[in-house]
């Protein structure tokens, strides 16, 4: 497939507009399909929620969900909701994701009228997407909220290069966690996404509904806000777009359309915003990378849930890295974790041509490697049978050229899309593997004598420790539990000693264990605690998905049943747990309701614990809209 990179270098933007959230260009190609369902969307007249649904609408909508919907969500594979989790949705956030968000692809096509009736059919309410928090209610009264890249912060995905997840100078200590208690709550409009990132006074975060927040980190307030117009899961990168007095700062990001942006990280301004990938299906969920003045940016896809439909030609999608120019959005340099371009192979069993090789999607932030000028990332399963060296691996690119250095893989034979049930049925894989990706970031962590090691969680709960000097060879390994295919999804964290990782096995094996760095050998094992939601025993899970922190101390991680838990690095005694997911006073006005956690739930600077409660991943059973800041007794 040819790709043609786009840049949209923004000129000056009006101050109304920019305080409304300007709208960001992008390519017409790219956006026609997505720009005729948000026009058909918005078309729709603003109706009450309580106004009966008529017989229509639930007819239509009981017919587009057998048609569009049912393969996949009547008989939900592995991270798949089901249809009853997907009727406690509000009717906005659905209507959503159905237009902008993660399930476009499978709505393409449809009119505004289809879409609020299927939203009607599953959810019992009409759309409404007027009713949500007011964003502009909570404003800053002082503008300034310096940005200061030399003090404390948590800066990106994983906080440093080497993505250790790890917070060295947290402001409080291990005998203050007990005393953590919620300072203020900021309600996200359209649902929690993303990890809040902190950098001087300002504390940045992303919505599922695409809109962006620069927030003051002690009050909450609001400097800006921003429309991307699209979903945006990733964790926002802040550095220096200027070094003129006083320097400047941008704020770059990557969307569910598979552009990347940079905005002033001041004023919220837009500045430039890159496509990085034509494919239908990509998109961007691992965080960017700054590192020289460029950032390093992986491409996923959504290819294998499309792929769940036999007339759907499966499959063409291959994963990448890209290397932008921070300072103008120019691409330098474009590398496919797989070499082979897709071939027409075989048909499938409803006579559809099949493509391959496919897959190996890139959907955690790539790790940087300044001694050796390498850029590391875990790569996803395959999409088809057609063999290739990259699904399921640690993959090395050179930061300079892209060059595809070395790869080390784990698992040849994973091949694997949704929805299948059966080898060689429709697009399913055969043999259809276990769908054991590398979901998180590689962790690049010291050893003794100057050396290094790379560390690596799989979904299939297997921990790798790979050697970056003899092209990634293995050096251990260790298998937390039998895995499910979503053991070890967000990621694991590193304080020099031990690797924390926390699982979301079968109930019986999810848990957090402490492996020593140098040998894999186990420290401790804690249990997760039985479940206990404050919605209630349905769908309520004890399993920890989210991405873990680590300070001096104590090991934060998330559940879905809502619950934050601290355990002693020493003994993986849990020492305080809070139930995230309840109702909280927004300071952005209205009720800010928390929910499960995953993704990168959690992030600390500066004495403030900053929580993104009910982010609606696919994994999430109870998704909400609660940033949460924690502080010792509140204060």
């Amino acid at each position: 497939m040819s790709f043609a990179p786009k840049i949209v270098i923004y000129a000056r933007v009006s101050d109304a507009n920019h305080l409304r959230g300007a709208t960001v260009q992008k390519p017409m190609s790219r956006l026609i399909p997505t720009l005729f369902l948000m026009a058909a969307l918005l078309s729709i007249p603003l109706h009450a929620a309580e106004t009966p649904a008529s017989p229509s609408n639930l007819q239509e909508g009981a017919a587009l969900y057998g048609l569009r919907c049912a393969v996949c969500h009547d008989n939900p594979q592995l991270r798949l909701l089901t249809r009853f989790d997907i009727q406690t949705w509000a009717a906005d956030d659905l209507a959503r994701t159905l237009t902008v968000g993660s399930m476009r692809e499978q709505a393409a096509g449809l009119g505004g009228d289809q879409i609020r009736s299927l939203v009607i059919y599953l959810t019992g309410t009409r759309p409404n997407i007027a009713i949500v928090p007011n964003p502009y209610s909570n404003s800053c009264k002082d503008r300034k909220g310096a940005i200061r890249l030399d003090g404390t912060q948590w800066n990106g995905w994983g906080r440093d290069l080497e993505d250790s997840r790890y917070q060295p100078q947290p402001g409080l200590n291990v005998h203050d966690v007990p005393r953590l208690d919620v300072k203020w709550a900021f309600a996200y409009p359209g649902g929690a996404y993303g990890q809040p990132v902190v950098v001087g006074d300002r504390v940045y975060i992303t919505s599922k509904n695409g809109q962006i927040f620069s927030l003051d980190a002690q009050s909450g307030c609001t400097y800006w806000t921003y429309d991307a117009g699209v979903a945006v899961r990733t964790a926002i990168t802040i550095g220096v777009i200027s070094y003129s007095t006083p320097r400047k700062f941008a704020a770059y990001f990557g969307d569910e359309n598979g552009s990347v942006h940079a905005l002033d990280a001041t004023t919220g301004r837009p500045l430039w915003s890159t496509q990085v990938d034509d494919h239908p299906t990509a998109r961007i969920l691992g965080s960017p990378k700054l590192y020289d003045r460029r950032l390093y940016v992986p491409v996923s896809s959504l290819e294998e849930v499309a792929a769940a439909n036999p007339q759907y030609r499966c499959c063409t999608f291959r994963g990448s890295v890209v290397s932008i120019n921070a300072m103008t959005g120019r691409l330098i340099w474009k590398t496919h974790t797989i070499q082979r371009e897709p071939k027409p192979f075989k048909t499938n069993s409803a006579g559809t041509q099949m493509y391959g090789p496919a897959g190996a999607a890139v959907w955690s932030s790539p790790t940087i490697d300044a001694k050796r000028k390498l850029v590391y990332v875990g790569t996803g399963d395959s999409y088809t049978a057609v063999p290739t060296d990259a699904s399921d691996a640690i993959v090395a690119f050179d930061l300079e050229t892209g060059k595809r250095k070395w790869v080390s893989q784990v698992r040849p034979d994973d091949a694997w899309v949704f929805g299948c049930t059966a080898n060689g049925r429709g697009n399913c894989p055969e043999p259809l593997g276990p769908d054991f990706d590398f979901g998180s970031s590689p962790i690049l962590a010291p050893q003794p004598g100057g050396r290094q090691i790379i560390l690596a969680a799989a979904k299939s709960g297997v921990v790798y420790a790979f050697d970056p000097d003899r092209r990634g060879t293995i050096l251990w390994q260790a298998k937390l539990g039998e895995g499910s295919g979503s053991a070890v999804i967000w990621g694991p964290a590193a304080d020099g000693e031990n690797l924390y990782v926390a699982t979301a096995n079968p109930e019986s094996e999810s848990g957090l264990t402490a492996l020593r760095i140098t040998t894999g050998e186990q420290v401790w094992h804690t249990v997760a605690a039985p479940p206990s939601c404050d919605w209630g025993a349905a769908n309520c899970y004890q399993a920890q998905p989210a991405a873990l922190t680590v300070i001096p101390g104590a090991v934060f991680s998330g559940a879905l049943d809502g619950h934050l838990r601290a355990y002693s690095t020493e003994t993986g005694k849990i020492i305080w747990n809070f139930d995230t997911a309840k109702s909280y006073d927004a300071v952005n006005g209205g009720l800010a309701r928390g929910g499960s956690l995953d993704g990168g739930a959690q992030t600390i600077a500066n004495g403030v614990l900053y929580v993104t409660s009910g982010s609606h991943t696919a994994n999430s059973p109870h998704p909400g809209n609660a940033l949460l800041a924690l502080t010792v007794d509140g204060e």
